[in-house]
């Protein structure tokens, strides 16, 4: 396993068909935070055991970036075997697509004994989604499927799954967990688009997003990394709480008229640690 950034640090989590190992090198040496070896939508029936066996190469070797492996669904063919052969092994976690039994989540948790991702992409999936994140110690974060999940709820508008994405955030703060991965851009030749979209979802409370193509891994990067002047204002508001403190103050009114209290505090130091996290990234 790496000492690499996992939830809540890597921007950009990059997706590589697991039996295409050929493709695992360059991903793991490109410009990706974390890499997922994908081993159920990307792997067609007839490669789910070509691409097992190189999932369980890829663990073992050496990396400097985070490996992770998205594994087939529970109840499907595969999931028995992509279990044993990927528990205990030097993964730095495993994906659990369209989770909805806590229950379940809490047996492969102790079976894998691995950190888990855990992708909601069902009605029912969402509305057990605080009782999931909670479900086992090694669940690690929780975030959206969202093309499965349109598909489940029979949706058509982006905007229809805006309740769900709040959903998602308010449950895994409320688990203790990092903030949710945004879930992917299908669309390739739109990276406007995605950091657009990336950017909003940096709003609402994501961080970091799923990525099918190295040519989105910068727009992403851009959407989630502080900028000079969001870290700039970040560093003089905290400058300013060492003056209230000795006034004896808890909220104030700093250099800039702006109004500071704990919660605005807690702000900017979220943003200084996500640029802290994404100067590591920069300097792998």
């Amino acid at each position: 396993m790496t000492a690499g950034p996992g939830p809540g640090r890597a921007r950009s989590w990059l997706y590589v068909p697991a039996h295409r190992p050929e493709l695992l090198d360059k991903a793991l040496a490109g410009p990706a935070d974390a890499v997922v070896l994908d081993l159920e939508d990307a792997v067609p029936a007839d490669a789910k055991a070509a691409g097992r066996e190189a999932a369980v190469q890829a663990a073992a070797a050496p990396r400097a970036t985070p490996l992770w492996v998205r594994v087939n669904a529970v109840g499907t063919p595969w999931f028995a075997d992509d279990v044993a052969a990927l528990a205990g092994t030097a993964l730095d976690g495993v994906r659990l697509p369209k989770a909805g039994d806590p229950d379940t989540v809490a047996v492969l948790a102790r079976r894998l004994d691995l950190p888990l991702h855990l992708l909601l992409e069902s009605a029912l999936g969402i509305e057990q989604a605080f009782a999931l994140a909670r479900a086992h110690p090694h669940v690690v974060a929780v975030s959206l499927g969202e093309a499965d999940l349109a598909a489940d709820l029979g949706v058509r508008r982006p905007d229809a799954l805006a309740w769900a994405r709040q959903r998602v955030v308010v449950a895994a703060r409320a688990a203790g967990l990092a903030a949710p991965i945004t879930s992917v851009w299908t669309d390739l030749a739109d990276t406007d688009g995605l950091e657009r979209d990336s950017r909003e979802a940096r709003d609402l409370g994501f961080f970091g997003r799923s990525v099918i193509h190295p040519r989105q891994v910068e727009p992403v990067h851009r959407a989630f990394t502080p900028s000079a002047d969001e870290v700039a204002g970040a560093r003089a508001l905290l400058d300013s709480l060492t003056d209230a403190a000795g006034r004896g103050e808890s909220a104030w009114v700093d250099g800039q008229g702006r109004f500071v209290d704990p919660a605005v505090v807690a702000g900017a130091h979220r943003v200084l640690e996500q640029a802290d996290s994404t100067l590591v990234e920069e300097n792998r």
